[in-house]
């Protein structure tokens, strides 16, 4: 988006600096990469970053209001009710798609808004790559809220660890060597000392949890949580514990987060980067035009279940006692911004917040796609699109 940036980068571009990019990545990141990365970062104006952080930020107001916190309730599956919610989630993430207005100025549109810890550890280290390997401007920041490398983990620490000590502290999943986000299971562990605990290796002894560390009974005092109830309920897994157990653990992210502020907040949004979203069985009357929407299970995770451009047909089938469990949403048409050799490739911006002493914007994520979607697994079998980084020029904030 920024030609000054762009237009040398592509001109320099050679897939054997990308082939040094994705060696120094993976040395970096401790393990193997699992999913594909676009072979360029993506550089973004300050204002745009700044509009985005700010809506982001307006859009969570909403939702941590009594108002609306009162009417989240109903979210949270009463199987999977935890105690002791706090009063604001600790992680926040903000996906805007870009659009152009009739105007013709870019501007961010909502797509998904999520409580739930993303890319923490692995985000930043794969921003800097893209800066060393293929040597950009080092003063090219990818940090937001005035946040210096050391600030950012300092922050991240406080905010994982809550003043325990790591062997105390765990970062649960459900079997988390073969997550495809297992890089940043390997940077959390390498930063803070917190390793990742499958859920199926949690032992319950009254009211307190207890893992293994080197042959050591551990007790857990604080639960980075990763797991989605979602991939628990597919798999069939059942912890040792019970969710709804008055345990004597802290959460860093609480599971009933995942659920509040979710696609089930989006219909509860009045903002003008929020396209008109309606739960499912709420609505009267299914539109003629659904090429022009996309259908959503409420607590589906990284695409899974959305529909885009659904037949009217199949969203009639749909029982109507199941129906409460979508949305359908307005399609955000994403505008291709980003100059490739295989031509403007589109990108998702995930802008990423932790919510501590204030709510405060931290980093940024990028996807980049020419598929109806943006996901990695949509992406498949393209080139210059994946995983990638947000750069922009000048200090955020």
């Amino acid at each position: 988006m920024i030609p000054t940036l762009r237009d040398p980068f592509n001109a320099a571009f050679t897939p054997e600096k990308f082939a040094a990019f994705l060696t120094q990545l993976e040395a970096r990141s401790g393990t193997p990469l699992a999913f594909r990365h676009s072979e360029t970062p993506c550089f973004f104006p300050t204002a745009l970053i700044e509009a985005m952080a700010r809506d982001g930020a307006e859009l969570i107001q909403q939702l941590t209001t009594p108002e609306y916190q009162q009417i989240a309730r109903q979210a949270v599956p009463p199987q999977f009710d935890v105690p002791a919610e706090p009063d604001h989630p600790l992680f926040l993430q903000v996906d805007f798609g870009l659009v152009r207005e009739p105007t013709g100025q870019i501007a961010p549109r909502l797509v998904e808004i999520q409580a739930f810890p993303s890319l923490y550890a692995y985000q930043p280290v794969l921003s800097q790559v893209y800066i060393d390997a293929y040597g950009l401007d080092p003063n090219l920041r990818y940090l937001l809220g005035g946040l210096s490398l050391a600030g950012y983990r300092a922050l991240l620490g406080r905010a994982i660890l809550g003043g325990h000590s790591p062997e105390n502290v765990i970062l649960m999943e459900i079997d988390p060597l073969h997550q495809k986000t297992l890089a940043d299971f390997v940077l959390t562990e390498r930063m803070f000392g917190v390793r990742a605990v499958c859920v199926t290796q949690i032992r319950k002894d009254g009211n307190r949890l207890f893992y293994e560390r080197d042959g050591r009974k551990i007790p857990i005092h604080r639960i980075y949580n990763r797991t989605i109830v979602d991939e628990l309920q597919r798999r069939g897994i059942a912890p040792a514990f019970d969710f709804r157990d008055d345990l004597d653990v802290e959460w860093a992210g609480h599971p009933n987060d995942y659920f509040r502020i979710s696609k089930f907040s989006i219909p509860y949004l009045r903002h003008p980067s929020v396209p008109q979203t309606w739960f499912l069985d709420q609505l009267h009357h299914i539109p003629q035009d659904t090429h022009n929407y996309v259908l959503k299970p409420l607590f589906s995770f990284a695409g899974l279940g959305v529909r885009i451009g659904p037949p009217r047909e199949e969203i009639m089938a749909i029982p109507p006692v199941d129906r409460r469990n979508y949305i359908l949403q307005e399609r955000v048409h994403f505008e291709p911004v980003i100059e490739t050799p295989h031509g403007k490739t589109m990108a998702e911006i995930r802008i990423m917040y932790i919510w501590l002493d204030e709510l405060l914007p931290v980093s940024l994520l990028v996807r980049m796609g020419r598929g109806p979607m943006m996901g990695v697994d949509h992406n498949k079998n393209l080139e210059w699109v994946g995983a990638s980084a947000g750069l922009i020029p000048t200090s955020v904030f």
